[in-house]
C-alpha cells in the first residue's frame, strides 16, 4: 500500500494517509471524506453516477476546500488542493487506488452491488470500506470475494468540522487493515472509536435511541421540540439537541436505520407514528426546509 504526507511546513511528523483514495458517492457525506483525505495530502477520485452528479460532487469539495483556505485551516492556493481532485462516472476510475470508500446511500442491495462493483474494479488490490451508519459490515462482507480487506469506516456529519469516525470491524477484518484504518484516522485530525461489528454500531444505535424517545416526548405532548432539545444541551451539554440533529441527519435517513433496527433489535426501536407521519408529508429536515424546525435555507 502506498502512502502519502502532507507538504504543509515541511511536515515530517504527520501521519501516513493512502496515497490515491477513492470515493463512491459525491454527496454531503461523500464531499466531506473526499475533502478530509484531499486536505491530507492523497490524490481523491470521487465517482458518481452520471456527469451532473459528479459536476456537483466537484463542486461541493472545492466550496468545502474554499471554505477551509478562509478560515485558515488550509494554506495555499486553492488550485494546490484542488489539482489532486478528480470526478468520474466509471467505476474503472479506481483502478490503482489504494483505499475505496463506498458513500452511497443506505441501501442495503445498493451497497452490495456498489462494494461488488468497486472489488471487481480494482482487482481486489485495494483496502475497501462503506460509510454505513448502521448497516451489518460482516454482512456486506459476504458480497467480496476478499472480506479481509473490507472495514466500516463511519464517518459523521459534517465531515470536515466533525472529530469522529467510527472504525467498524468484522469478523474478517485482517488486523493489517484495522491498524492501517485507525493510522488514517488519526492522520485526518479525527478520534476513531473501534467497535465490533453489531446493529447500529454505537453510534447510530445509541443517537437513534435517544432521538425516538424524544420524537415519542413531542408526538405525547410532553414538550416542544426546543424545550427537549435545551434540555439535553443544557443540561448534559449535548452539542446539539436530538430532534435538530434528527433534522440535519434528515428524518428520512433515522427512520430507514430506526426500522432496520427495530428489525435486529425489537420493538423499542420501533419508530414512532409521527417519524412516519412528518416523512409521508416531505418534511425531512434541514435539506426539506422544514422537519421540527423550519428552515429558510
Amino acid at each position: 500500500m502506498t502512502t502519502n504526507t502532507m507538504d504543509r511546513d515541511e511536515q515530517t511528523t504527520t501521519p501516513l494517509v493512502p496515497a490515491r483514495v477513492g470515493v463512491l458517492g459525491g454527496g454531503r457525506m461523500g464531499a466531506g471524506i473526499a475533502h478530509a483525505f484531499l486536505t491530507n495530502g492523497s490524490e481523491v477520485t470521487v465517482v458518481e453516477r452520471d456527469q451532473p452528479s459528479a459536476d456537483a460532487a466537484y463542486g461541493r469539495v472545492v466550496r468545502d476546500v474554499e471554505k477551509s483556505l478562509e478560515r485558515g485551516r488550509l494554506q495555499g492556493r486553492l488550485t494546490d488542493w484542488t489539482s489532486r481532485l478528480s470526478v468520474a462516472t466509471d467505476h474503472a476510475a479506481f483502478r490503482g487506488c489504494d483505499l475505496v470508500i463506498e458513500a452511497v446511500p443506505e441501501d442495503w442491495d445498493l451497497k452490495c452491488a456498489s462494494l461488488r462493483s468497486i472489488e471487481k474494479h480494482t482487482d481486489g488490490q485495494a483496502w475497501i470500506a462503506s460509510n454505513t451508519s448502521s448497516l451489518s459490515v460482516d454482512g456486506l462482507s459476504d458480497e467480496l470475494s476478499h472480506p479481509d480487506r473490507f472495514i466500516g469506516l463511519h464517518f459523521f456529519n459534517p465531515v470536515p468540522a466533525s472529530k469522529l469516525v467510527e472504525v467498524v470491524v468484522g469478523v474478517h477484518t485482517s488486523p493489517e487493515l484495522k491498524e492501517g484504518a485507525l493510522a488514517w484516522v488519526a492522520a485526518l485530525g479525527k478520534t476513531p472509536v473501534v467497535v465490533n461489528d453489531a446493529p447500529g454500531f454505537a453510534s447510530s444505535r445509541l443517537g437513534v435511541a435517544i432521538a425516538l424517545e424524544a420524537i415519542r416526548m413531542v408526538e405525547e405532548g410532553v414538550a416542544e421540540p426546543r424545550d427537549i432539545d435545551n434540555a439535553m444541551v443544557l443540561g448534559y451539554k449535548f452539542p446539539v439537541g436530538p430532534l435538530e440533529l434528527t433534522d440535519i441527519v434528515g428524518l428520512d435517513v433515522r427512520l430507514g436505520i430506526a426500522e432496520y433496527l427495530e428489525s435486529k433489535l425489537g420493538p423499542r426501536f420501533a419508530p414512532p407514528q409521527l417519524m412516519r407521519d412528518m416523512v409521508a408529508r416531505g418534511e425531512l429536515g434541514r435539506k426539506s426546509g422544514r422537519g421540527f424546525y423550519s428552515y429558510d435555507d
